[in-house]
């Protein structure tokens, strides 16, 4: 019955144009059904997790052996944690879609409870504090934040469509389509802020942004929204003595061979020799001790290094179809929210795997951002397997003309 009720808020197409739309599309004329997972999404999530582990076990057994004593310590928890995402990723693939819209407010709150916990009982590693270490696991609230958020904001724009694009009522549509959005976005962003996690703002404030984008609002004031964000990091990065270094360090890593720029030079090193082909797997040299945890945020480095163009070429790939099955997902859900949701969900993974990428290869400063389903770090693992099932549970509904 819920879902019935639903589809008087469906949108078969984007909702970039909502007067348009009410005036082309009659609810009436459908209906929803639910069916099985997109096969295409499931399958290239388990071909993406597999590789990952591959490249995991590849890229850490030289500096477990070193570090531990054991060359399997990494792939060894690694594998735990896939397996553990994977049965909460089918468990999220069976939810209805009203589990999500009631859980949207209760994980956001949740969300901002744990970025207030970790200011005061966080752990600090790698000189920052934003983990909360509870003795059996260990984890970044910043991560549970991306994807409260989404479900958070898809919700919103759910339940308050009609006043947020009624552009006849500048007042309404400017306080609900834009100024309490922005006050989800950066109570979040604020919180993140003060753990001096630049990467996760601005994660976090691009998430948001694309799916106010996606919601329709219009775009002259997206425009001016994302150059204030844009203007703000900036300011934020040239303030800031950390983030003032980590520039310093982009512009000119040679500068720094051994404090700061290491890390940089010889993934640059990795990377370009690899060549075409690779030089086989497991046959990286810049994993001995070289790049500094190779299976962490560098470990694309060693996947061009050990399978070259090719290996590089197969990531791009795969996550361009999980990204690309994710927008048909979103085309094709029945309702605002899920739109949103599966919109928001694609997006992120594209942005992770864009930003990571443009890190390693010094496009940008380095911003300690994972490459999703490759990078090892268990409960990031979890939360992105999470965030696909919940992909998966949208891709059982459509909309079919009666």
């Amino acid at each position: 019955m819920e879902m019935n009720k639903s589809i008087r808020n469906a949108a078969p197409v984007p909702a970039t144009n909502v007067e348009k739309q009410k005036e082309h599309f009659d609810p009436d004329d459908y209906r929803v059904v639910r069916g099985g997972v997109d096969n295409f999404l499931l399958f290239t999530i388990l071909i993406l997790v597999a590789y990952g582990l591959i490249m995991v076990f590849s890229a850490s057994y030289a500096d477990a052996e070193s570090r531990y004593g054991d060359s399997y310590y990494f792939i060894k928890r690694q594998s735990v944690m896939v397996v553990i995402g994977l049965i909460f990723m089918v468990i999220a693939s069976r939810f209805p879609l009203r589990f999500y819209k009631m859980a949207a407010i209760p994980a956001y709150c949740v969300s901002a409870l744990l970025l207030v916990a970790v200011l005061v009982i966080g752990d600090t590693g790698g000189g920052a504090q934003r983990w909360i270490d509870l003795g059996f696991i260990r984890f970044q609230p910043s991560e549970i934040a991306k994807y409260s958020l989404i479900l958070m904001l898809a919700w919103y724009y759910s339940k308050y469509c009609d006043k947020a694009f009624d552009f006849k009522n500048k007042r309404n549509s400017n306080l609900y389509g834009t100024i309490y959005p922005l006050c989800l976005i950066g109570f979040i962003c604020v919180l993140v802020l003060l753990e001096k996690h630049l990467s996760g703002i601005i994660i976090i404030g691009c998430i948001g942004l694309m799916i106010m984008f996606a919601s329709g609002i219009k775009l002259k004031l997206l425009g001016l929204m994302g150059s204030a964000a844009a203007v703000f990091v900036a300011a934020f990065a040239l303030l800031t003595d950390y983030t003032k270094r980590r520039i310093d360090i982009w512009l000119n890593p040679a500068a720094h061979p051994l404090d700061g720029g290491w890390q940089t030079l010889q993934g640059m090193r990795a990377i370009g020799s690899g060549g075409f082909f690779g030089l086989g797997l497991g046959n990286s040299r810049q994993k001995y001790s070289y790049v500094s945890e190779p299976q962490n945020d560098f470990i694309f480095t060693i996947i061009c290094e050990e399978l070259g163009f090719i290996g590089a070429l197969a990531v791009f790939a795969l996550f361009g179809i999980l990204v690309w099955r994710g927008y048909v997902i979103a085309m094709r859900s029945p309702d605002r929210f899920a739109q949103l949701v599966a919109i928001g969900i694609s997006s992120k993974i594209a942005l992770q795997v864009i930003l990571n990428i443009a890190v390693v290869t010094n496009s940008i400063p380095n911003t300690g951002i994972a490459l999703p389903l490759f990078s090892y770090g268990g409960t990031a693992m979890v939360v992105q397997l999470v965030e696909l099932g919940t992909l998966l549970a949208i891709s059982r509904y459509t909309l079919e003309k009666k």
